[in-house]
């Protein structure tokens, strides 16, 4: 059973595994970079902002989510935060909002389960 690599694990989430190399050139850097995201929550509170009925802060959690997702090219997830904080953009309920919300949570959990089990061996 061979060992997984970052780039497997980049490969699992549908990410970029190249272009996170080119910016900081060394698997240590990146792996520090995703041990804190994978600690981080950032889902918690975009889900408890909507649930509160706090667009604006929902909104805000979301894009900041994405902007994370951006920087570690975290393929999968950032395109799955990037559409739910267009749909919060006007800040206001709509129909889109609960599916997007949907498929980011399921993008949330399978990139922090894929992590934990790179980090994991």
């Amino acid at each position: 059973d061979d060992m997984m690599t970052l780039r497997d694990m980049y490969d699992r989430i549908n990410g970029d595994y190249d272009s996170m190399f080119s910016r900081l050139h060394s698997d240590e850097k990146i792996k520090k970079f995703l041990v804190k995201f994978a600690d981080s929550n950032m889902d918690a509170a975009v889900i408890k902002a909507l649930d509160a009925g706090d667009y604006e802060t929902a909104f805000r959690e979301a894009h900041t989510l994405k902007g994370v997702c951006a920087n570690l090219s975290l393929g999968a997830l950032e395109r799955s935060s990037s559409a739910l904080t267009e749909a919060l953009r006007p800040r206001e309920g709509n129909a889109e909002i609960a599916p997007l919300a949907e498929k980011m949570m399921d993008d949330y959990a399978m990139t922090i389960a894929a992590l934990r089990e790179y980090f994991a061996e």
